[in-house]
């Protein structure tokens, strides 16, 4: 019975550490993107995906520019018109925030976000009512998303524990 007791408790501590290994949280200096659609229907929805896909590269450039969160801002900023830009091109209503916004909790990944203010970059096409997209722009998590393709959650998870380790020190 010892011997069972034992086992039970060196498998539940090994299983434990596990779990905990493989939960990513975002870092408290991070910037966050969201995208909202004006509503839920169909051409909202697609229009969101289209915003998106549009914006993505321009995303891509600014961290890919940015070694630290102070970098990350300078650019956000300077690349605001390259997005407007962008939507424009689409004909639709949008506003662009660049600060702090509210964020609904989220789960993602097996990890569960706090609802809050954070320091963000959302857009927010018509009104605003419909399902949202959101990652982390910086350190870059976004990035890693598009590019999980058919990554396992473990490596994927791992991947990103390399990127966050690389911009938060």
């Amino acid at each position: 019975m010892k011997k069972f007791i034992i086992i039970l408790f060196v498998i539940t501590f090994f299983l434990i550490t596990i779990n905990k290994e493989k939960q990513i949280t975002i870092p408290n200096e991070s910037i966050r993107y969201r995208i909202i659609a004006n509503s839920n229907s169909l051409i909202d929805q697609k229009n969101k995906w289209e915003a998106n896909t549009k914006i993505i590269p321009i995303i891509t450039n600014i961290m890919l520019e940015s070694s630290n969160i102070y970098d990350a801002r300078k650019s956000i900023n300077n690349n605001i018109n390259n997005i407007e830009d962008e939507l424009n091109k689409m004909n639709i209503n949008y506003t662009i925030n660049f600060g702090y916004n509210y964020f609904p909790k989220k789960e993602y990944k097996d990890v569960i976000y706090k609802k809050g203010n954070y320091e963000s970059l959302v857009i927010t096409l018509g009104n605003g009512y419909g399902d949202n997209w959101w990652c982390v722009l910086f350190p870059p998590l976004c990035l890693i998303d598009a590019k999980e393709n058919d990554l396992s959650n473990i490596e994927y998870k791992f991947y990103i524990n390399e990127i966050l380790n690389k911009y938060h020190k």
